[in-house]
């Protein structure tokens, strides 16, 4: 398994690799690196950073392309294709640095972890600085099971009862800060149980240090830079969907619902949360800058500064999903009147869910990056109404979805669902909201079910010949292989442990 020396990572260099038995110039020495509370904190802000970087970009990207919700155009060099084409192979160079990426940032935090927890046991320490290490320790926790929730995520089939003990259906797990190249040491692939344990572990941590350094004046509120207890309960109550576990997905997300520092954004507000990333709903957003700048999950994918390129744009049967009065149509979609492709333009429909912060530019033209937003108060109405709906609490489950409902359509009359039309309103609900946000695969691979992805463009038939033919009508059949993404080659061939553990299929 590769490694990442942490004085690298802390300095910048996050997402590169080196030979563990080398140091690199200039740094600190591992053992002494963390020595003092501003020590720590200093490392805290990289795990920060690591947060701004995989929740962004291809880190979203990747997977809402790979399903049915967008279509390729000619002329985008092939970008994200083998995502895009269903063309994914174990040699894929974008999952190969997700994978070495976030272990990475697993590495960091086990270092942080190791030397918080050694510093917490020593003395000198007052009690407002021991709160404060715990919460740094806390927030450690927080990201080594946040990455290995998304590891989870992209890498393991559906979580089951068939597979929950089977033999290397979870994912290597690394807690220990331990740098070395021999290979006769790196794990193997764990069992999904395993890998679910440590994360809950892990939370469970991340939530008593938070909530400790709440108590007193830190009352967490929407817009938060830092992590915070509410921002544990909202991973807690999506890995419990993710599970299956809906007693407890329900409880957790109505646990957020109930907290006063939240609301649902109201209609005239929605377009403000999307241009200047600021609303009532919003639990966590990595802190940005146009000085710290994270990746644009917008750009190039979806939008241009001229108005007349995109790689991808979104399918007829996405824009045929929102209703006349719905605001998120107005605000995720915006029309180019001459999207060019081989020469040729015509009118058609863009993604702009991430049109760009104002604050974040950096200069005249637009460079499309938003301060990312990967927990906000109406997934976990989206939670409560499937977790309730999959419990029979048709009461709750039609509660949750109509409350967000009459927050994004004008004039909307609540309705009485039952059975398989609530269980499928909303599983479209989910789409409306999150398009674009990462969740895609991972719902369709839960609810097992595939996808034909529509080539058809009625509003502007021109466009139908931009579509790149690869793409164009790709098909995933429920629990189509493609749905969990291969451990790369490059791991197996490093890791002697993961030989004969890859995915099914590749």
């Amino acid at each position: 398994m590769k490694k990442i020396f942490i004085a690298l990572l802390m300095a910048g260099g996050l997402f590169a690799s080196c030979d563990m038995d080398k140091k690199p110039y200039g740094s600190l020495d591992d053992q002494t690196a963390i020595q003092t509370l501003n020590d720590c904190k200093r490392f805290r802000n990289g795990l920060y950073s690591s947060m701004r970087s995989i929740t962004a970009g291809s880190w979203v990207n990747s997977q809402e392309i790979q399903m049915d919700i967008f279509q390729g155009i000619i002329g985008n060099g092939n970008q994200v294709g083998t995502f895009a084409n269903g063309t994914i192979l174990s040699s894929d160079q974008t999952i190969e640095s997700m994978w070495s990426s976030i272990y990475s940032v697993i590495n960091s935090a086990n270092y942080i972890i190791e030397k918080m927890e050694k510093l917490s046991g020593s003395d000198g320490w007052s009690q407002e600085q021991m709160v404060e290490l715990n919460r740094y320790n806390g927030e450690a926790h927080f990201v080594r099971a946040y990455c290995y929730y998304w590891l989870v995520d992209h890498f393991c089939e559906t979580y089951s009862s068939v597979n929950a003990q089977a033999p290397a259906k979870g994912v290597p797990l690394v807690t220990v800060y331990y740098p070395t190249a021999d290979r006769a040491v790196y794990p193997s692939r764990s069992t999904q149980d395993e890998s679910y344990k440590l994360i809950a572990e892990d939370l469970d941590v991340a939530y008593t240090a938070l909530k400790a350094f709440e108590s007193g004046d830190n009352v967490p509120s929407a817009n938060s830079f830092y992590l915070t207890s509410n921002v544990v309960l909202a991973l807690q109550a999506r890995i419990a969907l993710l599970k299956g576990d809906n007693t407890t997905a329900l409880s957790k997300a109505e646990e957020v619902i109930g907290m006063s520092a939240y609301s649902l954004c109201s209609i005239d507000k929605y377009a403000a949360m999307w241009s200047t990333d600021e609303s009532s709903e919003v639990i966590f957003r990595p802190f940005m800058s146009n000085s710290e700048l994270g990746s644009a999950t917008g750009g190039s994918y979806f939008l241009s500064a001229n108005e007349e390129s995109a790689w991808y744009i979104p399918s007829y049967s996405m824009l045929e999903m929102y209703g006349e009065n719905d605001i998120r149509f107005d605000v995720f979609f915006k029309i180019y009147e001459k999207l060019t492709s081989n020469g040729t333009s015509a009118l058609a429909y863009v993604f702009n869910k991430f049109p760009g912060n104002e604050a974040l530019k950096t200069g005249a033209q637009p460079n499309f990056v938003n301060m990312m937003k990967p927990f906000r108060l109406s997934e976990m109405y989206l939670v409560a109404a499937e977790a309730a709906a999959a419990n029979n609490d048709v009461t709750k489950a039609n509660k949750y979805l109509n409350d967000l409902r009459a927050n994004r359509i004008a004039g909307y009359e609540n309705e009485n669902l039952t059975g398989n039309a609530l269980t499928q309103a909303i599983r479209d609900e989910r789409l409306r909201e999150l398009i674009g946000e990462g969740f895609r695969l991972s719902d369709l691979r839960r609810w097992n079910e595939g996808f034909t992805r529509d080539s058809s463009y009625p509003i502007s038939r021109d466009v139908e010949d931009f579509f790149v033919n690869a793409g164009k009508e790709l098909s995933y059949q429920p629990g189509d292989y493609r749905m969990v993404w291969p451990i790369p080659a490059t791991e197996i061939q490093s890791n002697p442990q993961l030989d004969g553990q890859q995915n099914p299929g590749y």
